[in-house]
């Protein structure tokens, strides 16, 4: 709801500015539009890049677990525990664990709520490990920790290194699709250009622009996405179940 109404908001006033400097209302609606599109896609890699930041903080919570377990506490208590000690970003839903916890004292359906509310592949495999180490001893927790840490860095790291070399080559595509419009942008301070499409044909040019634009956005934006690793633990039962 917030991205719709700062889309809408910011859409608005580079209409009311472009026609303002140009009173051309097609070339006003054509930023306008561009516009909108680039705030959505703005406010959406924002919240894309809050998703790799989560991703991000696995290994963190996988060595705060082995801390506490060596330290002397439970499973149960170090869970409980990353609701102050955990990452910054992960303290609310590991703090609903805890009060969930308390509540009705089942450890397994606390973490499968864990695992239900994160749903991505790492945490996934993090939390099917606990209930493993639950429901058959916890003998072999701390390597089976050891082991996944490090899986999960090293996916991280090729990730990470994946993405820095696709970025310039997406930066550049942005640009690309971007500099036309700055051109018009330019040339509309000129009158023959305002009158050029103040007509039909002006317009329907604007608009085929808009489309060329979006088609080559979504399609660069295509080739870049890396694919996300399946969830393998979807439907696994433990305790007998």
């Amino acid at each position: 709801m917030k991205i719709k109404i700062r889309t809408v908001a910011l859409s608005s006033l580079t209409i009311a500015v472009i026609y303002l400097g140009t009173e051309s209302i097609s070339i006003a609606l054509a930023f306008g539009a561009l516009i909108a599109g680039i705030t959505f896609v703005t406010l959406r890699s924002k919240n894309l890049q809050n998703e790799s930041a989560l991703v991000a903080v696995w290994p963190e919570v996988i060595d705060h677990l082995m801390s506490g377990i060596q330290s002397g506490l439970s499973l149960t208590e170090s869970l409980a525990g990353l609701s102050t000690r955990g990452p910054e970003i992960l303290r609310p839903a590991f703090a609903q664990f805890r009060s969930s916890l308390y509540r009705h004292g089942d450890v397994s359906e606390a973490i499968k709520a864990l695992k239900d509310h994160f749903h991505h592949h790492g945490s996934d495999q993090i939390f099917e490990a606990l209930l493993i180490s639950k429901a058959l001893g916890g003998g072999e927790l701390l390597a089976i920790l050891r082991t996944l840490g490090d899986f999960l860095r090293q996916d991280l790291a090729l990730r990470r290194e994946i993405e820095v070399k696709h970025g310039w080559i997406k930066n550049s595509a942005h640009l690309s699709a971007v500099a036309p419009w700055i051109l018009l942008l330019l040339l509309s301070t000129q009158p023959s250009t305002v009158i050029a499409y103040s007509t039909s044909t002006g317009a329907a040019i604007l608009i085929a622009g808009l489309l060329m634009t979006a088609i080559a956005y979504l399609w660069m934006d295509r080739l870049g996405r890396l694919p996300s690793s399946p969830r393998i633990f979807t439907g696994t039962q433990h305790g007998g179940q």
